[in-house]
Formats: C-alpha cells, structure tokens, sequence
C-alpha cells in the first residue's frame, strides 16, 4: 500500500490506529528522494513519531504526539497539529519543528540548528542546553527554560516562571512579556539593532506578529565563565 502511493504522487499516508511507529520511522529513515509529504493520522499520543528523518520531507501529525517527535531532526519540516509530550525536537541538527498546540517539558533540548516552533505554551526547561539551534514559543514558558543554554536564540512572546535562563553561556533569550525570575548569571540587557532584526527574522520565520520593540533581551553576566572561590556560591 505504501509503494503504490508512493508511485502515486510522492504523499504518503500512515494510520497509526493501524500502522506502528517503527513502519513509520522506517520509511522515513529511507529513501525519500521521491517523497515529498508524509501525513500521519490518529498518533494518539504515540512517543518517537518521525525521529532522525534526514530529507528535506514534510511530515504533517494530525493529534497529539508524545515524547520526543521530531527529535534529531535534520532538513525534514515537521508539523504537529495538536500538543506533545517532553522532549520535541529535542537534539534537532537541521530543518524545522512546529507544534500548534502546548508542548510539554524539554521542548528543543541540546537542539544544534533549526527552528522550533512553539504556537502554545511551552512547560518546564524549553530549550535546556540549547546548542545553536532557535526557539520562538507563541505563549508562555514554564521555570527554567534555557537552562544551561549555550548558543542559540529562545524568543519567548508570553511570560517566563522561575529561573529564566539560569547558568546562560552564549545563547540570547528576548521575552516580550515577564519573567518571574532570572536564574543564576541571568541578566537583562539593552537592545540593539542587530537584537531587533534577530527578533523580526525569527518572528517572521514563524509567522508570529508581535513587534520587536515589546521584547526584553536577556543573556549571560559571564560571572560564572571562571570559578571564583571567594564568592562562595553566591553568584
């Protein structure tokens, strides 16, 4: 049945009511060089929908996914049409992670490049050891998102909890409404011109319409870049 509709038109059906994630993630771990959109219908919370795909392949779940969908992600664009479980786009190299509704904790985890699109609210420590990639979150964060985030930019167009990019090395976080604390080394920092086209490019790439100017940029002190021993814990 999959080889037919592959001949047919480059689309590709999975019905997960019928079908096992290992089918769907097989093929997509194939050769897709005719493929040019894979549609998954009823995932009902199933975890590791559409993992390592390495094609620049459009994979539309239509419901809600649960943990890690779309992790280590390269070129493919992948859209869930409903919430997901921890982890989204978690370790993402490449391409683009877009959730319609909430995603849980660990969204875009240790992602290396990409873009994560959060249309929701986003849980717990969203984008936690970020790694390069780009995060822009329609709603809210939960506490300690960014946490340890190394590079990269988390554009958050809601309000933040506790700990707001605690232990921050070179990633930029840009909050349009309100953290309710900054963690540790966190600080905010005056915009500049290369912040506010930072900010419109990625609210551009996911479609979002807010202005630039709403938003905060906050970033690392680098007060915790070298171990002081007199500051006895107190950074």
């Amino acid at each position: 049945m999959v080889r037919a509709m592959k001949a047919k038109a480059g689309r590709v059906v999975f019905d997960l009511a019928q079908q096992p994630v290992r089918a769907l993630n097989q093929f997509l771990h194939g050769d897709l060089s005719n493929i040019t959109a894979v549609v998954v219908d009823n995932p009902d919370g199933a975890n590791s929908i559409a993992v390592g795909v390495n094609a620049p392949v459009n994979v539309d779940v239509y419901g809600h996914a649960g943990y890690y969908v779309g992790g280590m992600n390269q070129h493919a664009s992948v859209v869930v049409h409903g919430n997901a479980g921890p982890g989204c786009g978690e370790n993402m190299m490449s391409g683009r992670v877009e959730v319609t509704g909430f995603a849980s904790g660990g969204a875009g985890a240790s992602a290396h490049g990409g873009l994560l699109v959060i249309r929701g609210d986003a849980g717990l420590r969203c984008g936690i050891s970020l790694k390069g990639g780009d995060i822009v979150v329609g709603g809210d964060v939960g506490s300690f998102s960014a946490f340890m985030a190394q590079a990269g930019h988390i554009v958050i167009c809601g309000d933040a909890g506790d700990g707001l990019g605690d232990s921050l090395y070179e990633a930029v976080i840009y909050v349009r409404g309100t953290a309710r604390s900054l963690g540790a080394d966190a600080r905010i920092e005056p915009m500049t011109d290369s912040d506010y086209a930072t900010v419109a490019r990625l609210l551009a790439d996911a479609g979002m319409r807010h202005s630039p100017g709403d938003f905060k940029r906050i970033a690392s002190a680098k007060a915790l870049y070298h171990w002081n021993a007199d500051a006895n814990q107190a950074y």
